[in-house]
């Protein structure tokens, strides 16, 4: 009986459809012993499915080579240094796995806080610190998963289709100001939701960016003004094929919008990009942030 649950099914599907029929074959015999006779691809992947006892057996067994798991993790966005080893990779995928079914509990507890909170007026949650279940923590880790994946789903050389992106995302007046540091330092900055939309897509999209967000503690901060503005900072890492190219550093400002279901809109987006020329052998691999509290601070005024 499979102990599979169904995140981890899923993500064990897609990468056993990335293997060779004959592979299949062999795999299903070690798998099930011999037990199962199959005639397809179909028949062989379920039969894997159902006889594995637990994820980690699955990914470590010797059909499933290395390089599969290191493609299926850079198609949801989690990009690993190209030299990894295939336990860490097994490691990596089973905390991506184990991560989504909190994610989902957590999105659930989330929607729910949403709808109650759209019936509610402006004047009974004027503070969104002291509206009950609301956590900015679990918001900024909430978001960051949504807007990487959804930019990172536009770079072509992923493979897989682009999500909803556009400027339905973003206040109509949102500001990007964004900073490069690569040899040369360049400030530019974009207004309006067309242009900073358009701006942020190019990354990923003509530049062919991977942008990777460290959400651990030390990477990831959010903070509440009295107002109603929660600011997400986040650190990560950015990539192009299997090459690191540098870090950034992002803060955006989110506020709900009352006519779209108090649904979080972008208002300012500030991007700091470092190349690996401007940190100076520093570690990439997890960056912190910067930013201390009081920087942020000012930016909720």
């Amino acid at each position: 009986m499979s102990g599979l649950s169904k995140t981890e099914r899923a993500g064990c599907l897609t990468i056993l459809r990335s293997l060779s029929k004959a592979d299949l074959m062999s795999l299903n015999d070690t798998v099930t012993n011999k037990m199962i006779m199959v005639e397809d691809v179909t028949e062989a992947i379920e039969a894997i499915l159902s006889f594995t006892k637990n994820a980690e057996e699955l990914l470590r067994r010797k059909k499933v080579q290395r390089d599969l798991i290191f493609k299926y993790l850079a198609k949801e966005g989690v990009v690993m240094p190209p030299n990894s080893e295939k336990h860490q990779l097994v490691r990596r995928t089973l905390e991506l796995w184990s991560r989504k079914v909190q994610n989902r509990s957590l999105q659930g507890q989330m929607d729910e806080t949403r709808q109650r909170q759209a019936t509610e007026t402006p004047s009974d949650s004027p503070d969104l610190k002291a509206e009950g279940g609301f956590d900015p923590q679990v918001l900024g880790q909430q978001f960051c998963q949504w807007f990487f994946q959804l930019l990172n789903s536009q770079n072509p050389s992923l493979g897989q289709p682009p999500q909803d992106w556009g400027p339905q995302h973003f206040w109509p007046d949102v500001k990007l100001r964004l900073l490069s540091k690569a040899g040369s330092e360049q400030m530019d900055e974009f207004l309006g939701a067309e242009l900073v939309g358009l701006r942020l897509q190019a990354l990923t999209k003509e530049e062919h960016l991977i942008l990777s967000p460290n959400l651990e503690n030390h990477g990831l901060r959010t903070l509440v003004s009295p107002h109603g503005l929660v600011l997400v900072a986040v650190a990560g890492t950015i990539h192009r094929d299997l090459a690191c190219l540098g870090i950034f550093e992002k803060i955006f400002g989110l506020i709900r919008s009352p006519l779209e279901n108090n649904s979080w809109k972008i208002k300012f987006v500030n991007l700091k990009i470092r190349g690996q020329d401007a940190l100076g052998g520093t570690e990439v691999a997890a960056p912190a942030l910067s930013y201390n509290s009081s920087e942020l601070q000012l930016l909720c005024r």
